[in-house]
Formats: C-alpha cells, sequence, structure tokens
C-alpha cells in the first residue's frame, strides 16, 4: 500500500507579511493514519484549508488523490470527507432532515440518498435519535453526525480538525474507535489534533508543525529517536556489582542512568531487554526484575519545544 494520496511540493501560504506555511513538502500514503501537531498559529489548519481548496496557495502545489484542490475542487470534495473543529448544522432540522440535504447538495439520488443516510446513522449510533432536532445534540452527538455526512459520500479521504476537543472520554474514546474503523476500511485519514496521547494511539505517522514548517516527521519511535536520542528504555532492576559500566558498552545503548542503588534505566534504539539480562547475569548480579518502556508523543513534543536549535526542519535539507 505505496500509492500517495495526499502530496505537497514546496506548499506555501502567506498572509500580508505572515507566513502561515513555508515550503510544505508531505506525502501520505492511501490507508494511512497521519498525525498533524503544533501549537496554534503553527500552519496545521491553513495546510487543510488549501488540501481542501478552500485557500489558494501563494506558491507549491497540493495534489489529493491525483488532483489539484484549486482547480478541480469538485473532483477533491467529492472524494474527500472533512469535519471541521465547529461542525455546522441546522439546528432547527432534524438528523435525517440535515444529511438529506447534504445529500442533495451532492446530488444524490433519492433512493441512493436514504439507504446512505439509515446506514450512516446506524453506523454512527444515531438511528434512534434520527428524527430530533439537531439543536438538543450534545457537542459529542454533532461530531458522530458529522461523520455521518461524511460517510454519505463514500470518501476515500478523511479530514478530521480537532474532533475529541471538547468530547468526555468516553466520547473520546468512541471517537477514537470510529478512526480505527476507517483505517481497517483503508481510508486514508489526516488527523489534526492538540491531544497527543490520542494522536500516538491512533496514528501512523506523525508530523510536527511550528512557525508554518513541519520541523519532524516520522512514527513516534522515529521521533523518539530524533529528540530524545532513543526510542526505547529498558529498567532494570538486580542486585549486586555496579552495572553502569557493563550496560554502556552494550551495542545500541545510548544512554545508562542509575536511578538507585539497584536500579538502571537503559536508553536505546531497540530492544535490548535481553542483551540487558545477559550482561546483568554474567557480571554477577540477581536479576529482579526487567522492563520495557516507549518514549510518550508527549515527551518529544515538550522535548523538541525546549530546545529547537538542534532539530532542523526537513525542508532545509
Amino acid at each position: 500500500m505505496n500509492e500517495i494520496v495526499i502530496e505537497t511540493e514546496n506548499l506555501t501560504k502567506r498572509y500580508g507579511d505572515v507566513l502561515a506555511v513555508d515550503h510544505l513538502n508531505l506525502k501520505i500514503r492511501a490507508g494511512e493514519v497521519f498525525g498533524v501537531l503544533g501549537p496554534n498559529g503553527s500552519g496545521k489548519t491553513t495546510t487543510i484549508l488549501m488540501l481542501l481548496g478552500l485557500t489558494e496557495p501563494t506558491d507549491g502545489w497540493a495534489r489529493v488523490l491525483g488532483f489539484d484542490p484549486m482547480r478541480q475542487p469538485l473532483e477533491v470534495k467529492s472524494r474527500v470527507g472533512y469535519l471541521p473543529d465547529q461542525v455546522g448544522f441546522y439546528d432547527e432540522l432534524t438528523a435525517r432532515e440535515n444529511l438529506a440535504y447534504t445529500a442533495k447538495l451532492n446530488g444524490l439520488a433519492r433512493p441512493v440518498a436514504q439507504r446512505r443516510i439509515s446506514d450512516a446513522l446506524e453506523r454512527m449510533g444515531l438511528a434512534d435519535v434520527a428524527d430530533r432536532r439537531v439543536g438538543t445534540f450534545s457537542r459529542g452527538m454533532r461530531q458522530r453526525l458529522g461523520v455521518a455526512e461524511i460517510l454519505l459520500k463514500h470518501p476515500q479521504v478523511i479530514i478530521l480538525d480537532e474532533p475529541t476537543l471538547g468530547l468526555d472520554p468516553e466520547a473520546a474514546r468512541e471517537f477514537l474507535q470510529i478512526i480505527r474503523a476507517f483505517k481497517e476500511e483503508k481510508i486514508t485519514v489526516l488527523l489534526s489534533s492538540h491531544l497527543l496521547h490520542q494522536v500516538q494511539a491512533i496514528c501512523d505517522r506523525v508530523g510536527l508543525f511550528h512557525q508554518g514548517r513541519m520541523v519532524l516527521e516520522g512514527t513516534v519511535r522515529e521521533l523518539a529517536r530524533q529528540v530524545l536520542g532513543g526510542a526505547y528504555r529498558v529498567h532494570v532492576r538486580a542486585v549486586g556489582p555496579d552495572l553502569s559500566e557493563a550496560l554502556r558498552k552494550i551495542p545500541g545503548a545510548v544512554n545508562v542512568t542509575m536511578l538507585d542503588s539497584n536500579f538502571y534505566r537503559v536508553e536505546a534504539q531497540e530492544d535490548l531487554r535481553a542483551e540487558v539480562a545477559r550482561v546483568a547475569v554474567q557480571a554477577g548480579a540477581k536479576l529482579l526484575s526487567l522492563g520495557l518502556e516507549e518514549p510518550s508523543l508527549d515527551e518529544v513534543y515538550t522535548r523538541y519545544f525546549q530546545d529547537l536549535t538542534p532539530f532542523p526542519s526537513p525542508s532545509e535539507g
């Protein structure tokens, strides 16, 4: 599954003197869930608007499913579903009536529209409230109705901008399950979110935006290697001689820290538990425990913004 469905080259957007997006080069593969992270004003939403053909690039280009969003907007809109952070519906209409209006705008024949509306409402758990006015819906219900609206067009790509913002934990968990289902159906998802633990739980790769540039890109493990120096942490507790020096000599060990007299942390580029255990036993120590921890996206994000200078943007290379 290597087909590129979203691609940009030197995509740039200026608003007067403000450089909102700075020479963005991005490739997202079919069926991938790609997370977009960054502080407010870092260029995430502007990038999404350019991908949807809702704002024109100042320079560079974008392609979505092979189409130019500015010159072929209908081709893009008919294949791409978009859920903004604030979903707009007609509050005085029912859920079913709102979807019927959307289906009509998309040119769906009435029998096709009725079938897809019923399927979408059922899938989103809204069948029992389909004939209630949307003005009575909670935020979580409105978000699910927004996804139902997306499903009417049987999209190949779905773009979600802060979809779980303001949802209670249970509604957010349900929404992540919805995204997992898209992934199983090989639908490509571009997810913009501030909630790092959710991004880590659901995304295949992540792009970190800062001041209009995508400064880091890759899996969480790849970002951990770049920013933290190691993608794995092996914790070992052993009684006996000091193991610090022996652990440092293990190939692939990036850093070794003695957390207390019998407890060590080995940061590494790969899972070194077997090698750590072997070295501890050979050194004459009694092994009490051995565990593996993978750094969180929150750690990567926090460390990066603590010290920007060692990590230049990929677009500079």
